[in-house]
């Protein structure tokens, strides 16, 4: 084909015309970028292709050299553990799909400004969408961020597929005591888009991770403008929608703070632990054995039988308003405690505080043994009792320990 890359071409296929510069691509599509922003991959069979501009040698070199920022010793040093997700993504265009396959080299190669901030490292942990995570991939990731903050880590950021994000956050957050930020970022629109996140969120994320926040944190848009993200404790926050840029919500807490995407500004509006309050500490056991069981009316007790048969070794049940159950599942919540698995009650209203003290339903579930799982978030209750079986302790030091707040999971006064 008489094109480069960086070349202006006209494609015209089955009526169609697209116009655009040549980008790279690992198939045998031809890729372009539009002028709408947005990229277009074109199989180039039965198409005629017209070269409109030649790229200019010399100003891709010059723009290619600028976009090199050699290290600099004043920076932070912020090390990127990949996981995958869309923030860490092609496009296929053959089949038109969103694929994980950057490496955190490539995070840094797509969105330079971030080098500007801190000396960037990156290492590839995993590279799955983030439907595919696993419990031992948590335990693999905790130990890849201690092993980076040993080796003289400023800040740990964590790119990450949105849709289990707070599962991970979660879990980092209880297997992990840190002297430095650990923050989860993501996109919920891939770098092709010309309505990214990518780019805003990254630099939210970094300029966290050289802050004093020495939290596990999310960090992703406040708002569906450029404006500002949100820096969400690991264990507060959840995905509320499925495709806005602001899908990511404090839940029964504010957020711990925001950061100004003009200025880079950090304005901080909850406690938090700083920089160097604690000495690192990791408790990266889990217990994969445990389940979250969403209770519907109508559904059958053996539900319950299936889990206390197969091996399970603890439950979290998403119950109805204050943490109820109908009155016939509730000998099966019995025959589990009794059998030495611990239940914790939380709520599907994700709002507000559970509470079993003031209907029989709920004074009956406490009697079979349920432990109230407060204002905790149903998956993060589920992480957090993976985490607290992981530590082999005893029955009453796990209801002791589902009760009490341990990396701000639990509010003391829940928000109205």
């Amino acid at each position: 084909m008489d094109f480069e890359l960086g070349d202006r071409i006209r494609i015209e296929k089955d009526r169609n015309v697209y116009e655009g510069i040549v980008m790279p691509t690992t198939t045998d599509h031809v890729v372009i970028k539009m002028v709408s922003g947005y990229n277009a991959g074109i199989n180039p069979e039965g198409a005629t292709i017209t070269l409109l501009e030649k790229a200019d040698p010399k100003k891709a070199s010059k723009k290619e050299k600028e976009g090199k920022v050699k290290p600099s010793k004043k920076l932070p040093k912020v090390t990127i553990l990949s996981t995958g997700g869309t923030i860490a993504s092609k496009v296929d265009y053959r089949t038109g799909a969103v694929t994980a396959q950057f490496s955190a080299d490539d995070i840094v190669d797509a969105i330079p400004e971030i080098t500007e901030i801190a000396n960037i490292s990156g290492r590839v942990v995993y590279n799955i969408l983030s439907e595919n995570m696993k419990t031992e991939y948590w335990t693999e990731l905790a130990r890849a961020v201690a092993e980076e903050i040993e080796n003289g880590a400023d800040g740990i950021i964590v790119a990450h597929g949105t849709d289990t994000m707070m599962y991970s956050a979660a879990a980092l957050s209880f297997m992990l005591k840190t002297p430095v930020p650990i923050v989860f970022v993501g996109s919920q629109r891939s770098a092709d888009r010309p309505s990214s996140d990518n780019a805003m969120n990254a630099i939210c994320a970094t300029k966290v991770a050289v802050s004093d926040i020495a939290e596990v944190c999310v960090v992703m848009h406040d708002t569906a403008c450029d404006d500002r993200c949100a820096i969400h404790y690991g264990t507060k926050v959840r995905k509320m929608h499925t495709s806005r840029r602001d899908a990511f919500r404090s839940i029964n807490s504010d957020p711990i703070g925001y950061v100004d995407y003009s200025t880079k500004r950090i304005e901080t509006v909850m406690p938090y632990t700083k920089r160097g309050t604690h000495e690192l500490e990791v408790k990266a056991t889990l217990e994969p054995k445990c389940a979250l069981v969403k209770f519907v009316p109508g559904a059958d007790p053996d539900i319950l039988s299936y889990y206390i048969d197969s091996g399970y070794k603890g439950l979290v049940i998403e119950g109805t308003g204050l943490g109820h159950v109908s009155t016939d599942w509730i000998p099966n919540i019995r025959r589990a405690t009794e059998a030495g698995l611990p239940v914790v009650m939380t709520s599907q209203c994700l709002n507000g505080r559970v509470c079993d003290r003031v209907y029989d339903t709920g004074r009956d579930i406490l009697k079979a043994g349920a432990i109230e799982g407060e204002d905790m978030l149903p998956e993060v209750a589920l992480v957090k009792l993976m985490w607290a079986l992981g530590q082999d302790r005893d029955a009453s030091e796990i209801a002791a320990a589902m009760g009490t707040s341990v990396e701000n999971e639990i509010t003391e006064c829940t928000l109205k």
